[in-house]
């Protein structure tokens, strides 16, 4: 499993977990599926969501990437819309699967991840561990 390096494991302050540590040996990776976002989602869903955009854009823009260590739970947010499949076909269950991000969809979901002032900063004391 590839591990991203310098990507955040975490929203910082919460439970909302980025990456995972390990691969899971035993069952394989988790399948990544399309989850829907509601409208009354709570603002800490949506942060996360937002958060893990902006880490997924300023590591990869819009160049084809592995799952590697990329939580599938949070990538499931996003999956089917703003991240798409790169490759055909596709395995949801695989730890190489490649993923790319749909600029347009992306920008559409999230504009204060796209403009041009956005920053992003990361309080991440966990990150390579």
């Amino acid at each position: 499993m590839l591990k991203h390096r310098g990507f955040p494991s975490r929203l910082s302050g919460t439970d909302f977990q980025f990456t995972i540590r390990r691969a899971n040996v035993k069952e394989g990776a988790t399948k990544i599926i399309r989850r829907e976002r509601f409208k009354d989602r709570k603002g800490p869903d949506r942060a996360a969501d937002t958060a893990f955009m902006a880490a997924l854009w300023a590591q990869f823009g819009e160049e084809p990437f592995e799952r590697g260590n990329l939580d599938a739970g949070r990538l499931s947010w996003l999956f089917g819309r703003e991240v798409v499949p790169a490759e055909d076909p596709f395995d949801p269950c695989s730890y190489d699967a490649l993923l790319r991000i749909d600029r347009k969809r992306a920008e559409a979901a999230f504009p204060e991840v796209f403009a041009p002032e956005a920053a992003f900063h990361w309080d991440d004391e966990d990150e390579d561990e």
